[in-house]
């Protein structure tokens, strides 16, 4: 079983900054990939970023040059820097990870969600 917990969450006006984080618990053998999705009210949800054990990055083309994911792998937790937030950005933004449990079969997580709302 895998928890992950987010925070950072909150509102914030148009062109402010915020950091979410989200720490992975429980008993598992790997983190192979974590990540950050959203949904916004009656949208789908969307991938956001996300982050290999490697270090590898994604990112969706609405965010990119303004968001920044980033992964402290000892702490098995993953940031998500907002930088330049617009209204559109509004959503519930969950984190998300895969990986190894120790019996080597692979699990999928998610998190809550945290909400994130940016003010014009």
């Amino acid at each position: 079983q895998v928890q992950l917990v987010e925070s950072g969450g909150g509102l914030v006006q148009a062109g402010g900054s915020l950091r979410l984080s989200c720490v992975a618990s429980g008993s598992f053998f790997s983190i192979d990939s974590m990540g950050w999705y959203r949904q916004a009210p009656g949208k789908q949800r969307e991938l956001v970023a996300t982050i290999t054990s490697g270090g590898n990055t994604n990112y969706a083309d609405s965010v990119k040059g303004r968001f920044t994911i980033s992964r402290a792998n000892a702490k098995d937790t993953v940031y998500l820097q907002m930088n330049s937030l617009k209204p559109e950005d509004t959503a519930v933004y969950c984190c998300h990870a895969v990986g190894i449990t120790h019996s080597l079969n692979k699990y999928d997580y998610w998190g809550q969600g945290t909400q994130v709302t940016v003010s014009s």
